[in-house]
């Protein structure tokens, strides 16, 4: 098979020609910016959708194989794989920050334990990006 048409998840239609394929690999770009929107939102739903529209994508291009793509549809795949290498940055980047805060949460909490520590605050495990600001009194 040269190409489907998504009907709907995981379902596929007979053989399509290069019309089909770049309209398929349109549907990707458009799936990957939606998710990087859900990315920049932080909306967990529409990060689900963006991945159950991915992977029935995926599922729809499985079959493709790099010399059907022509002059029209080989930038249509680069232009989709450069965006999901940028959304795959970008949730790595942000699922390492989410790491660092609960390490840093984790921090307060063995200092809010330790001895004589019942004073602990939130600001304490976080420093602040103010050098002068650990000088100021306490409010």
């Amino acid at each position: 098979m040269t190409g489907h048409k998504i009907i709907g998840h995981g379902q596929r239609s007979g053989p399509a020609g290069p019309s089909a394929l770049a309209g398929q690999l349109r549907q990707m770009i458009a799936v990957l910016e939606a998710e990087r929107q859900a990315l920049a939102t932080l909306d967990a739903d529409a990060l689900i959708c963006a991945a159950n529209e991915k992977a029935a994508l995926c599922d729809a291009l499985q079959d493709t194989r790099p010399e059907l793509l022509d002059a029209h549809t080989r930038p249509l795949a680069e232009t989709a794989r450069q965006l999901n290498e940028v959304n795959r940055q970008v949730r790595n980047l942000l699922a390492a920050n989410v790491a660092a805060r609960l390490r840093a949460l984790g921090r307060l909490e063995r200092v809010a334990a330790g001895p004589g520590a019942s004073g602990a605050r939130y600001g304490d495990a976080f420093p602040p990006s103010d050098p002068h600001a650990a000088y100021r009194p306490a409010r």
